[in-house]
């Protein structure tokens, strides 16, 4: 999760019963793969005396700064909302190391061809794991 990022930063106060998802997402933070994943991520913990809710801010390795409210969100959809943005990001970055352009504009009459081929395979291979399936329902019918 961590190699996405290049910044992290907690902000909870500590006598706050809000603070479950900040407590979690600073353990997995500070979890040895996640660490070795990225070991030039910063990780900030600010704890606070008022009565600010808890929030986890995150910036990406592209500059792009999120802000996450840590009463209403979980850690575990915190680290999924991370992750997916972070492929979304390798992804990119292969097409522009590929000189591709991004974003990758497909027309709308290429997303409904058929591609021949394709369904025969699937379908022959369907097929043949179904016969499978009905010969060995006939064997064991027969004992």
């Amino acid at each position: 999760m961590l190699k996405f990022l290049s910044k992290v930063k907690i902000e909870f106060n500590a006598l706050d019963p809000r603070t479950a998802a900040c407590m979690e997402f600073l353990a997995q933070c500070n979890a040895r793969t996640a660490k070795e994943s990225n070991p030039s991520c910063q990780l900030l913990v600010k704890r606070r005396t008022d009565n600010h809710p808890p929030q986890i801010s995150v910036t990406f390795v592209n500059g792009v700064e999120e802000v996450f409210d840590a009463t209403a969100t979980p850690a575990q959809t915190i680290r999924k909302m991370i992750l997916d943005k972070g492929t979304q990001l390798e992804t990119e970055q292969m097409f522009k190391e590929a000189g591709e352009k991004w974003p990758v504009i497909i027309p709308e009459d290429e997303l409904r061809m058929s591609f021949p081929g394709t369904k025969d395979i699937i379908y022959k291979e369907m097929y043949k794991a179904n016969a499978e399936c009905v010969g060995k329902m006939h064997t064991r019918s027969a004992i």
